[in-house]
């Protein structure tokens, strides 16, 4: 498949060959692959919904450094601001966090040395998985949505469904007569627009403006001031400053669509912040996935 090759060609010649043996193994493999685990000294890990597939071969710290360097195109002074969020985004998408050794000053991360482990996170869109979600989310009636907000555990798809709605915002939907909105999207991990030197790997609509790399306190301003969205979107809310920047965002006009990790309505309680949106009935929808 045309994710996992994107992904496997930054491997050494031995990892990549035994990769390659794997998949042709389990032809259902790759498809169903959701993340590669490697770890210094310890087997890789091929991780899929169902089961670990575990291919007995323990990556060395040479490796996992060749694999880093190509990452970074073998300019990892050029990427040290990514290593430092903990993580890079390839071509097509797909996301590799990074952890080993921090080197520190106060609160801020300077450099992370001897690295140790990588996690590769398969990036594949699901073009149309939020058709029935939508009906709940656009207001027909005005061509606007409700201000949402998407609530599920980690791993349950809500950033997939997060950027298939964003696209079907930005684009308009014909067949019910809804137009396309001007959208502003704060990618701070890169994983909505998945965005590679500066162009989106993902499909998230023609109306889309994207800043990343930012907070989404600070990025969510910035879109305000610059480009005017009517819409305002952001992954994984949860902080006061993020909420605050949203009770302004939505008081001026704008509406929003966010997402934030939970099971049920007393995890949105737990956090004071955002339930007070809710209350004061900024937040219009709630939706569980």
């Amino acid at each position: 498949m045309k994710e996992i090759e994107e992904i496997v060609r930054y491997f050494p010649n031995q990892v990549y060959t035994l990769l390659k043996n794997t998949f042709l193994q389990n032809v259902n493999l790759q498809q169903d692959l959701q993340e590669i685990r490697i770890r210094v000294g310890r087997a890789i890990l091929l991780k899929t919904k169902q089961a670990d597939v575990i291919i007995d071969y323990k990556i060395s710290t040479g490796e996992i450094l060749q694999i880093v360097e190509k990452l970074c195109e073998n300019s990892i002074y050029a990427y040290k601001n990514q290593i430092c969020n903990g993580f890079l985004t390839i071509k097509g998408g797909h996301r590799i966090g990074i952890t080993g050794t921090a080197v520190s000053e106060g609160e801020k991360i300077l450099n992370i040395k001897y690295i140790t482990s990588l996690n590769v996170r398969i990036a594949r869109e699901v073009i149309g998985c939020s058709k029935e979600i939508l009906k709940e989310i656009i207001d027909l009636e005005n061509n606007t949505i409700y201000n949402t907000l998407i609530v599920s555990p980690p791993g349950k798809g809500k950033t997939t469904m997060l950027r298939d709605i964003i696209r079907n915002i930005s684009n308009g939907i014909g067949k019910i007569n809804f137009k396309g909105m001007t959208c502003g999207v704060v990618d701070e991990r890169g994983e909505i627009a998945a965005m590679y030197k500066g162009i989106p790997q993902n499909d998230i609509g023609m109306r889309t403006d994207i800043i990343e790399n930012i907070s989404k306190a600070k990025g969510m301003k910035i879109l305000i001031r610059s480009m005017a969205p009517e819409v305002l979107a952001c992954d994984e809310i949860g902080s006061k400053e993020d909420v605050q920047a949203i009770g302004e965002a939505l008081i001026s006009g704008v509406k929003g669509i966010f997402t934030m990790h939970g099971k049920n309505l007393e995890d949105i309680k737990r956090n004071s912040a955002i339930h007070t949106l809710i209350e004061n009935k900024q937040i219009e929808k709630v939706i569980f996935l």
